[in-house]
């Protein structure tokens, strides 16, 4: 069989399959041929449901889904093994709608199929205004926390990524832990791409990894309908998309007839599963808003479809087109005979794995602890015990690739690697350890190449595949992550644990300049709901960051660190890392609270301790973590940050947006970096001791006695 398969014709009707008759005028009108078999009263009961979805409250993005409808069929009746039973079976294959607008194509195939929480009265609540606290699970985009979706989607092209993070996953697995005989790891990874997917750089940057990993456990497909949300495609992008995933690495099929042609599309399907040694690629034409006045532009993208279209829809269906939101009986069997046939699979599946105990007890044991996410207790004796002298002068980015390395073989989930900067990021790994076909899919060090914004939502992925079977790790310079930003934002909205490594994180990055210097980067992750953002002063402090990062289960963690020697400072405390600030030097009879935090804080300290000597007072704190600060009883958080009106005040090497909650002054950047060396830069912008002890000088010289917290917050 020649690797492009053009599949046109849809006059396939299997042996013994049912059929219908149509009236020669409707089977003109509608495209169909005049018998109908059961697949087509199947693409015909999807259909029809999907309009009764998107018509229900007025609307949705039912376009895509209408025409996807053939491809949906083949998928979840033919292809994937999966049990709607039971929808975290570990050995189910996994499905990506990366075009996640088309959510009701997703929730519809789920109902259809028997997934026990997809019922009608869910159904029904997709596109409502859901007044009076009413919930459903039917977002207008797929989200991850409803049983039966395996990812969030809706910011095109991060479903495709999240794809090649998965098939990561179930490749490394296989790799680890089948043996000859005993296949435990099958799964196979499906996504659907529509046009704007291909575009975003994110899916990109994944589909030439991908090709480069030679993942053979992946199929993207493409619902190639040649409409965006402004127009025909060919307003825009005219390219040879066959032509560039060829050249990323992929096979390519093609299916000329995605509309009605499911049989066509079901042997394309078996026939990318024999395919090896690249991920396979099938490019399926299809119609948006097949069957209504719209089809084929782009107003069928979103919005309500017309009346007179979907009766003659549901009428060649054999269905009244009075009626909505009932599927003829005949099709909900054809569907739901895949529920006793995935929990078949599954029982399958517990057999083999007992089987797999018997003959190799070990690798069962190792491989049940994978699935359960038991990863022991040996890397928290390691962080409780490490002697963090050992990192004195050192800069935080060299403390934690120590860690890295210590961490790395006791903590079996833990994978991922960085985005072609692991060197300065201190970011260590062994060869024989990569995860490439030159070397092994066991390994879990992955090399992402200068991929920032598809390293992390490949990793979000890699998370997704089964909680607490992997821990992925990123990194890059702070600055970067700005690439990244949207993979770490799903990751944090995903509630999927990741830990981000941010080095050369402010203008002690020297002269790299301020295209290097990130003085506004951490406002962005600070603000981010569930993203745990946590900037360590020295190497016990970098100690208590790892305890909090590898104990987060809900969602992803940012270490932000420095690339230069930090100077001194007295009383830090790994376990107070926990509580987000704690003061580090307190005096009685104190004038003044300088608080700081990464490399910034040992300027601080020098400061008060100028400023005491001085006949000023001066406490420090060390504040590495907002939100862990923010859970804190308030009677804690006034006993680090008074609120009597004594002066409070910020000093770091950022915009100051989010220091205002707890302190009265900053002294921090208006604008940004300089390139120059580190010594050069602190004094420039006045955040060295010197600078900062003026500026607090002058500050208080301004207040003259006066409540600092009446005043109200300044930058000074």
């Amino acid at each position: 069989m020649s690797e492009t398969m053009n599949q046109a014709t849809n006059s396939h009707v299997p042996s013994g399959a049912k059929s219908g008759s149509l009236k020669a005028a409707d089977s003109q009108v509608a495209g169909w041929r005049e018998k109908l078999d059961e697949d087509d009263l199947a693409v015909l009961a999807l259909r029809n449901l999907i309009f009764d979805i998107c018509n229900q409250n007025g609307g949705g993005h039912g376009g895509s889904a209408l025409g996807m409808a053939a491809i949906g069929v083949a998928l979840y009746k033919y292809t994937m093994r999966y049990n709607p039973s039971n929808p975290s079976w570990f050995d189910r294959d996994r499905f990506v709608l990366s075009n996640g607008h088309a959510a009701m194509f997703l929730y519809a195939l789920n109902h259809l199929t028997g997934f026990d929480n997809w019922t009608m009265d869910e159904i029904k609540g997709y596109g409502s205004a859901k007044t009076n606290g009413y919930k459903t699970i039917c977002h207008a985009h797929p989200e991850i926390e409803v049983p039966g979706v395996e990812v969030t989607t809706g910011p095109l092209g991060q479903g495709i990524a999240n794809a090649v993070g998965l098939a990561i996953g179930s490749k490394n697995l296989a790799a680890r832990y089948n043996r000859p005989g005993f296949d435990v790891v099958q799964s196979r990874i499906y996504c659907i791409s529509g046009d704007g997917c291909l575009m975003e750089g994110v899916a990109l940057e994944a589909v030439s990894l991908a090709g480069s990993l030679q993942l053979d456990n992946l199929v993207l497909i493409y619902d190639n309908n040649q409409v965006t949300c402004d127009g025909p495609l060919d307003w825009i992008n005219t390219e040879d998309v066959n032509a560039k995933m060829r050249a990323s690495g992929w096979h390519v099929l093609e299916v000329a007839d995605g509309c009605y042609d499911v049989q066509a599309l079901v042997a394309t399907l078996s026939y990318a599963k024999t395919l090896r040694g690249k991920p396979v690629f099938i490019n399926v034409r299809t119609v948006i808003g097949l069957g209504t006045k719209v089809a084929g532009t782009y107003k069928a993208h979103h919005g309500a479809f017309d009346p007179d279209s979907i009766a003659l829809s549901k009428r060649i269906a054999g269905q009244d087109p009075s009626v909505t939101h009932v599927v003829p009986p005949e099709s909900l069997a054809y569907f739901r005979e895949r529920k006793a046939f995935g929990e078949t699979l599954q029982r399958e599946w517990d057999g083999v794995v007992r089987q797999y105990e018997s003959a190799h007890p070990d690798l069962a044991s190792s491989f049940d602890r994978a699935i359960k996410g038991d990863n022991g207790t040996q890397w928290l004796d390691i962080l409780k015990v490490m002697d963090s002298a050992q990192f004195g002068g050192k800069a935080t980015r060299e403390a934690n690739g120590v860690l890295i390395e210590k961490i790395w073989p006791a903590y079996p989930a833990m994978c991922g690697g960085g985005a072609d900067l692991v060197n300065s990021n201190k970011v260590s790994y062994t060869d024989s350890d990569v995860f490439h076909p030159s070397v092994s899919y066991s390994g879990r060090y992955i090399r992402y190449g200068i991929r920032e914004h598809a390293m992390t939502a490949i990793s979000n992925g890699i998370a997704a595949y089964n909680p607490g079977t992997f821990l992925p790790i990123t990194a890059t310079f702070l600055l970067f992550y700005l690439y990244a930003a949207p993979g770490v934002r799903m990751g944090a909205l995903s509630h999927l644990p990741v830990i981000h490594f941010a080095t050369h994180d402010s203008f002690a990055e020297g002269q790299n300049g301020p295209t290097h210097q990130p003085v506004e980067v951490d406002s962005l992750f600070r603000a981010m709901p569930n993203l745990t953002y946590i900037r360590p002063c020295d190497g016990e402090e970098v100690i208590g960051a790892w305890m909090l990062a590898l104990s987060k289960r809900t969602g992803p963690t940012m270490l932000s660190l420095g690339r230069d020697p930090v100077g001194a400072v007295p009383s830090t405390d790994r376990y107070k890392v926990a509580k987000g600030a704690y003061v580090i030097q307190e005096i009685s009879g104190a004038k003044v609270t300088l608080a700081s935090c990464g490399t910034n804080l040992h300027y601080a300290v020098a400061a008060g301790e100028s400023l005491t000597q001085a006949g000023i007072p001066t406490r420090v704190v060390s504040c590495p973590s907002f939100e862990h600060f923010d859970q804190q009883p308030q009677a804690y958080k006034e006993s680090v940050f008074p609120v009597d009106g004594t002066p409070i005040i910020s000093a770091e090497e950022y915009v100051a947006t989010t220091w205002a909650r707890y302190v009265t002054a900053s002294v921090s950047m208006t604008g940004y970096g300089y390139s120059a060396s580190n010594e050069s830069n602190y004094d420039r912008f006045g955040l060295d001791a010197k600078g900062i002890e003026k500026r607090v000088r002058k500050y208080l010289e301004e207040l003259d006695g006066r409540n600092a917290r009446m005043a109200g917050w300044r930058q000074i």
